[in-house]
């Protein structure tokens, strides 16, 4: 998950400097302007490495209210009745803060029966999570539900370590999503493990979902191994 022999990488859109209380964000395809708020946080995966500037947020605007705002411009209301249309309004009420559940985990490689990882509530697989072959191309998918409110910046990242030296860091931006009942599914670019020697053994990583409110739905920690095939100890 997220750990790919030629380099460590980074993958963010470029931000758009916004006032310090609004942030512009792509829902769809089309940008609007929402008021963030303070939420619980989750530590960034740099918390080690770099300083995160705290900005005092102001309240959070329901989608209620969001969709409701402008309503006598004919204009902006069929706009955004296209952009939430889908969304059930009796069972978003007036909730602030957004959920986001993650349904499902797996990992697809190509000739191989796709690897269902249990998602643990606690965030703490019970011992080894899953085995990869060694020079072998795979890739993350997962399946996730968000509910009462607009998710803004959805980030997945990951950072892995053998021995206790971080060999890998990916981060990669999901997107912005409104709340229904289907469940998105996003696929991760493919990757390729690393091979030889060096490479094979046992490797501990944290995989986190966070949004651009720093708020974290699921913090995973947990460890895998690195084989010369799917089925060998060595």
């Amino acid at each position: 998950m997220g750990f790919d022999e030629k380099s460590s990488r980074s993958k963010e859109s470029t931000e758009v400097k916004t006032p310090p209380n609004e942030e512009e964000v792509e829902l769809h395809g089309e940008k609007i302007h929402r008021t963030m708020s303070e939420s619980s946080v989750c530590a960034t995966e740099d918390d080690e490495e770099e300083d995160v500037k705290k900005i005092d947020l102001g309240p959070q605007v329901t989608l209620k209210e969001q969709f409701e705002k402008d309503k006598d411009d004919e204009s902006l209301r069929r706009w955004k009745e296209q952009l939430l249309g889908s969304v059930d309004f009796d069972s978003v009420g007036e909730t602030l803060e957004p959920d986001v559940k993650i349904v499902s985990l797996a990992i697809i490689s190509p000739g191989r029966p796709d690897i269902l990882l249990p998602v643990p509530e606690n965030g703490k697989p019970k011992g080894l999570w899953f085995t990869l072959k060694e020079g072998s191309r795979y890739r993350l998918k997962f399946t996730f539900q968000v509910s009462n409110n607009i998710v803004s910046g959805l980030k997945y990242s990951n950072t892995v370590w053998k021995t206790g030296v971080k060999v890998d860091s990916t981060k990669e931006m999901i997107g912005t999503f409104s709340p229904q009942q289907e469940p998105y599914t996003h696929e991760m670019p493919e990757e390729t493990t690393p091979s030889g020697i060096f490479a094979r053994g046992s490797y501990s990583a944290r995989s986190k979902f966070v949004d651009d409110d720093n708020k974290c739905y699921l913090e995973i920690n947990y460890t895998f191994d690195i084989r010369k095939d799917w089925s060998s100890t060595s």
